[in-house]
């Protein structure tokens, strides 16, 4: 009987034509609208990293000045200073660590075709790599010994080598950079993470910004004082000199540590505090804040990457959604009005109420795909026109699978409930009433 009735279903889209029409274009925008910003949220919200989510922490150690701090004030800032960021890097802590700085250099290819331009990257130390998965398409990442002597090696993006190099393998070239040779001896694949949880702080659109074009030692940045490109935050006068600002308790760096697993939290956590008595033993540290860490979901969280802005725009759309159902469910009782008299012709004929109601239902259905499929092709229009609105949008306005079954499953869920009156009122005909009418 549901192949009988879906046939019927399809067939009665023939049926008042403009009205039918009418209804599935208001589900379809409703859908569509829903889905759009359900999917930016989706994509937003997602974990970027999901097998090692709960196993990498960020480190927060607050060194701000007492003054007019409360206790459970959250830090100034959520970074490190130099002080602080390399003492755990030379710690013990974890299995791996690594500390990050955004840079910028000038970059001189020895194609003269191109010119002098200037990228964008980080300075991370070796376990960078490993510990966030990064894809390589040639070569590899330095190894902690160019971590120690500043080593003046360089990873690629894969953008950056082709722009520099077209296809050829760059490994082993010398490229100029900041005013210094640096060897190449590695090129990351496209490396698309969605957030980019690690790069947070300092990128210019955030947890959505595009991909670093280069990667260099921390201590090969340091070696030679190339400036910052990110967040500086000083609480007092730094004296002149690169050297005094190391020594400031400035706060510019990113730190990471990576342990076996997620029940190594509670030992990680006693080992920051420990440093932390440790630093106001020596004078530091005078707001004795708490030290806190944070693994990847946590960090999203706690920097806001999906804002309650985000979440409201989901809510208006789901509102809007719930008004087109309001207007399909008239549409639908307008639609079946009219076929009161067939309903009670087959109830005569012995068709009990429950076969009128999933014949009815089974016809909502067919319009709910109808509008599935509608809204999908609008969805992708709405998202491929927020997508040109920036270049972080574009990382997140797109559909994977799991949008892509919901948008269907949501469409017909939606015709469905909006289908259940029209169709109780289908089922309450009284035959004899529509057989003296007629």
């Amino acid at each position: 009987m549901f192949q009988y009735y879906f046939l019927l279903g399809v067939r009665s889209l023939r049926r008042n034509p403009a009205l039918t029409a009418l209804m599935v274009l208001t589900l379809a925008v409703g859908v569509a609208a829903s889905i759009a910003t359900l999917t930016i949220l989706h994509v937003m919200s997602g974990d970027p990293i999901p097998h090692k989510s709960d196993r990498l922490f960020v480190p927060l150690i607050d060194n701000g000045q007492p003054d007019n701090y409360k206790p459970g004030d959250k830090p100034d800032d959520n970074q490190l200073s130099y002080r602080d960021a390399t003492n755990l890097l030379n710690s013990k802590a974890g299995e791996r660590r690594t500390i990050i700085f955004g840079i910028s250099l000038a970059i001189e290819p020895e194609r003269k075709d191109i010119g002098v331009f200037n990228a964008r990257g980080i300075a991370p130390t070796a376990d960078f790599f490993n510990m966030f998965d990064a894809p390589f398409l040639h070569g590899q990442g330095w190894n902690p010994g160019d971590d120690k002597t500043g080593a003046d090696v360089v990873v690629l993006s894969r953008k950056l080598a082709e722009k520099i190099y077209g296809d050829a393998d760059p490994v082993g070239k010398r490229l100029t950079m900041g005013g210094f040779q640096y060897q190449v001896v590695g090129v990351l694949d496209t490396w698309k993470v969605v957030p980019r949880f690690h790069r947070i702080i300092g990128s210019n659109d955030g947890a959505f910004s595009e991909e670093d074009e280069m990667f260099i030692p921390f201590a090969s940045a340091i070696r030679h004082e190339f400036q910052r490109n990110g967040s500086t935050s000083c609480y007092d006068d730094v004296a002149p000199g690169y050297q005094a600002f190391l020594d400031s308790e400035c706060t510019w760096i990113q730190a990471w540590i990576e342990t076996r697993g997620a029940s190594d939290r509670a030992e990680l956590q006693s080992f920051l505090d420990s440093y932390a008595t440790e630093q106001r033993k020596l004078g530091r540290l005078k707001r004795a804040a708490p030290n806190m860490l944070y693994n990847v979901r946590e960090w999203l969280d706690y920097m806001k990457v999906v804002g309650n802005d985000n979440k409201l725009s989901a809510w208006l759309a789901f509102g809007f959604l719930v008004l087109c159902l309001v207007n399909t469910i008239g549409l639908l009782l307008a639609k079946f009005s009219v076929r009161a008299a067939e309903v009670g012709i087959r109830r005569a004929l012995g068709a009990s109420r429950r076969e009128i109601f999933a014949q009815f239902l089974i016809e909502t259905t067919v319009v709910g795909l109808v509008g599935g499929v509608l809204g999908l092709l609008l969805a992708f229009g709405a998202l491929a026109l927020i997508a040109m609105q920036s270049k972080a949008l574009t990382l997140v306005a797109h559909m994977d699978w799991v949008m892509l079954l919901t948008t269907f499953a949501l469409a017909v869920l939606s015709a469905i409930l909006a289908g259940l009156l029209p169709t109780w009122r289908a089922c309450q005909v009284t035959p004899a009433l529509q057989l003296k009418s007629q």
